[in-house]
């Protein structure tokens, strides 16, 4: 049987550039992107790779079955037993062992040597040299890389289910009167302003997290009639948020729901925050030709696409995300606030956060440089910043520690007194200036340079992170910690959640309520 490298090189490119491209293409412009879709068509094309590795063997050595190292001959010694034959050698066991060792991300970090693509892939093989190990060494790193660039289109994605949930409360709220009811009841406006109260800021577009933070933050607080939520939302949002909160009352909490465009600070003059969208609008403005062009580029590795989608994703451009630095502005009658992210859950009472002494500090918030966990609690300032940029190095320390964003406490009576704000957009503008080379992505980079000087570190207790991207937290320890936070993309409404960790968030919703019932969103 002869079937020659490059004769199986063009087959299996064909497959991976119009079927594998396709399938992205169809999916992503639809938006019906799936994560376990996407991966079972790498394992797919891997499997086809395996099965030309196989197959192109027969060119391989004939010289001492004993001492072959190289590809071709491994193949044909792992023919016999993929066509049925007994096996002669245990090879394939090193290939198993290797394929199951656990790799992270950041091995993967600034790797070069890494083959991008299958043709890539392909072209090394033929060149010969690999053994047993070094062949499963960089398949494994290869589909890693695909991995994370499949993970990255699901968690961009809309889900269906929430997409239905905000389309069926927006619907209800054009056409029954109780989902239009005031939120908080007039008699409660007065403790929107009260400094007696447990004033909690949240800031979201998803109507159904902000449900669960919103439970999760009351269920567990012991004084849950002096505390205050404070959601603030998009303009498309605020009608639904509106009606789900109308009807599903958190009692007896005090629930507002404002947008963006209902304060008055925000639609005065010139914003600060509305410029900065609008310049880094311009700089990404070479990545907007849409998400299934993109992927459907033949000339570009996975690893430059994953970039390029990390910057078309909205959150990177959100005025949902940058105006949390404007926290002040925005409640100008409140002394402190502890601001929740949407993706949080609260486990226990909160309130005790308010008797915490900041020392006259800004932002009371966890550390994130120190711990038993060297991945998630290992963040420092080299971590976020481009410390090769002048600007950067000459600037900061690398080794600064970092502090984790998405529960903190803010006395914005301190904040104020300061120039976090305006310290913020300067070195925004100055990234904007450097065309994104002093960070690439995301508000935090900013923030940890605004707030330098301004925190004060507080128990880990309050706040563990990672349950979105770090798998082997156990559940117990993410049961015991007082707010946990799914950052990273394996959000809780996503289907690529981690299952052993996705029951805590979804104790907080209430299934067999009409709207989620009729969306179908389910437990998995």
């Amino acid at each position: 049987m002869q079937l020659h490298i490059s004769q199986s090189l063009r087959h299996v490119t064909f497959l991976q550039g119009k079927g594998l491209k396709e399938f992205i293409k169809v999916k992503v412009g639809s938006r019906r992107v799936s994560y376990k879709m996407l991966f079972y068509s790498l394992l797919f094309f891997t499997f086809l790779l395996w099965l030309v590795f196989v197959f192109t063997s027969v060119d391989g050595n004939d010289d001492g079955e004993n001492k072959c190292s190289n590809v071709g001959c491994l193949g044909k010694k792992l023919g016999p037993r993929i066509l049925g034959r007994s096996p002669e050698t245990n090879i394939p066991e090193i290939i198993y062992q290797t394929l199951d060792e656990p790799l992270s991300k950041d091995k993967l970090q600034g790797r070069t040597d890494i083959p991008q693509t299958l043709e890539e892939f392909m072209i090394e093989m033929k060149k010969g040299g690999y053994d047993a190990k070094t062949f499963a060494v960089k398949l494994r790193e290869m589909a890693k890389i695909h991995e994370y660039l499949y993970r990255h289109l699901e968690s961009s994605s809309i889900p269906k289910q929430l997409y239905c949930l905000t389309l069926q409360l927006a619907n209800e709220h054009s056409k029954n009167a109780a989902a239009r009811r005031q939120l908080p009841y007039a008699e409660l406006v007065p403790a929107l302003v009260d400094n007696s109260y447990f004033h909690f800021v949240l800031v979201s577009d998803n109507v159904l997290a902000a449900s669960v933070v919103a439970k999760s933050l009351v269920c567990n607080c012991l004084r849950s009639h002096k505390v205050v939520l404070h959601i603030i939302t998009d303009k498309k949002t605020y009608y639904p948020m509106q009606a789900w909160f109308s009807m599903h009352r958190i009692s007896p909490a005090i629930i507002e729901v404002k947008a963006l465009h209902h304060f008055d600070w925000l639609t005065k003059g010139k914003v600060p925050v509305l410029e900065a969208m609008e310049k880094d609008q311009k700089v990404r403005s070479k990545f907007r030709r849409g998400s299934s062009t993109i992927v459907a580029n033949t000339i570009e590795k996975p690893n430059a696409i994953a970039a390029k989608l990390q910057a078309l994703t909205p959150k990177y451009n959100s005025l949902m995300n940058h105006i949390r630095i404007h926290l002040p502005e925005l409640f100008p009658s409140l002394n402190k606030v502890v601001f929740l992210d949407e993706d949080i859950v609260v486990q226990t009472d909160l309130t005790p956060l308010w008797d915490i002494d900041m020392n006259g500090k800004v932002n009371g918030a966890v550390e994130t440089c120190s711990g038993e966990d060297k991945f998630v609690m290992s963040k420092r300032l080299k971590n976020y910043l481009n410390f090769s940029h002048p600007l950067i190095s000459e600037n900061f320390d690398p080794n600064e520690c970092a502090w984790a964003y998405g529960m903190n406490i803010f006395d914005l009576e301190a904040w104020r007194n300061t120039n976090i704000s305006l310290t913020y957009y300067y070195w925004v503008e100055q990234n904007i200036k450097s065309d994104l080379n002093l960070w690439q992505l995301g508000t935090l980079p900013p923030r940890l340079i605004a707030f330098l000087d301004h925190v004060h570190f507080i128990d880990p207790f309050w706040h563990m992170l990672g349950l979105g991207y770090q798998e082997n937290i156990s559940f117990e320890d993410a049961e015991s910690a007082g707010v946990i936070h799914f950052n990273g993309r394996a959000k809780p409404w996503l289907e690529l959640a981690f299952p052993h960790l996705r029951p805590l968030w979804t104790k907080y919703v209430h299934f067999s309520d009409k709207f989620i019932k009729s969306c179908h969103i389910r437990a998995w």
